[in-house]
């Protein structure tokens, strides 16, 4: 099949054996169309070097200037990442709205007798098919919300649940947090907030929406990351599921799942500080003095009983609007056994058959 000259859109993008982001690596480090590869034609310094020209002088030097540096940059490409390539190679390109950066790679691919081809609007129209699958597709969710308090392992609950073949979608995974003050993942860094945005659209486009997908119960923020408003509103309004698991049990649990924070105990008791003015003073003195010392046990139960279980009383109740008709998932245990087993109860209490039929009521 001929491969066409003039830029394609998003549609045509499985067309094609590579898509080369020719931004900046910190415009693609931001976000980026999902398996691209980063082949900048200027990098972030030539980037502000021509964006300056171009408003102190004119068009005219900011592309003069540049033409040197894009012609520098390809060559580079062409010596290092692309030396391999065969001659019937096609990639598609873009940059941020399909211009100058796009337009000057695609020309020096052909040169070289490679089918290369414009992307139509760039990264711009690949944002705006973000934020237009998120606003589409959230409100039609078959959602079912995983409530319970703080340690009843609602994330391993909702990962045996997929295992079982349920349809799971996984926030706190696409945002790389556990959604509490001590929610930071160790040596992993949120992504930003047009990257989560892209992660999410992509899982709900994989979605079957003639079947559940069970969901944990989230705020509006996850760390940093702000969850969009379409999606937020469906999770206040879907049907809810309750893990009821005894303190104890939640407490094991907690000093299983969170027991890297006892590595640094200095660590522990600055994060702890963001409660100040949450907490009496010597209350908060406490916890840390447990923090540094590594007690994680008192210090977690006080977490629970004084900070985690009022708050989430207090929230879940104005927030989840069939809270109160909730379904219950009852434990006494949440070994990695009793998780097992409960991964595909709640898939079955959640109505899902697993046969691609309605969801059951």
């Amino acid at each position: 099949m001929p491969f066409p000259h003039d830029p394609v859109g998003l549609d045509d993008l499985g067309q094609y054996d590579a898509v080369i982001d020719a931004r900046s690596p910190a415009e693609f480090a931001e976000d980026a169309i999902p398996g691209a590869v980063n082949c900048p034609v200027l990098d972030d310094e030539e980037r502000r070097i021509v964006g300056t020209l171009y408003k102190q002088v004119g068009a005219f030097e900011a592309r003069r200037v540049g033409a040197a540096m894009v012609a520098a940059n390809l060559a580079r490409h062409l010596r290092g990442p692309l030396a391999d390539k065969p001659s019937d190679w096609r990639p598609l390109v873009y940059c941020w709205r399909g211009g100058l950066r796009s337009g000057s790679m695609v020309t020096w691919l052909r040169m070289v007798g490679w089918s290369a081809v414009q992307l139509r609007g760039g990264y711009k129209a690949w944002r705006s098919q973000v934020i237009e699958r998120i606003d589409t597709l959230a409100p039609r969710l078959p959602l079912r919300v995983l409530c319970g308090p703080t340690g009843s392992a609602k994330t391993a609950i909702l990962q045996a649940a997929a295992k079982a073949g349920a349809q799971v979608l996984d926030l706190e995974g696409l945002a790389a947090h556990k959604g509490s003050v001590l929610g930071a993942m160790p040596g992993m860094e949120q992504p930003s907030q047009k990257a989560f945005e892209t992660r999410l659209a992509q899982a709900l486009a994989g979605f079957d929406l003639a079947r559940p997908v069970f969901v944990e119960a989230e705020s509006r923020k996850i760390g940093r990351i702000a969850l969009p408003n379409a999606l937020v509103e469906r999770l206040r309004q879907s049907p809810c599921i309750t893990v009821e698991a005894p303190l104890a049990a939640r407490l094991e649990y907690l000093l299983r799942d969170y027991a890297y924070l006892g590595t640094d105990g200095e660590a522990l008791a600055q994060t702890l500080g963001r409660l100040h003015g949450l907490l009496a003073n010597e209350t908060l003195a406490r916890w840390q003095a447990w923090a540094r010392a590594g007690e994680l046990a008192p210090l977690f139960e006080a977490l629970m009983r004084e900070h985690y279980d009022p708050a989430y009383a207090r929230s879940q109740r104005g927030n989840f609007l069939q809270l109160q008709t909730a379904q219950l998932l009852p434990t006494e245990r949440l070994t990695a056994e009793a998780i097992a087993a409960l991964g595909p109860a709640l898939r079955a209490l959640g109505g899902d058959g697993g046969d691609g039929g309605a969801p059951g009521t």
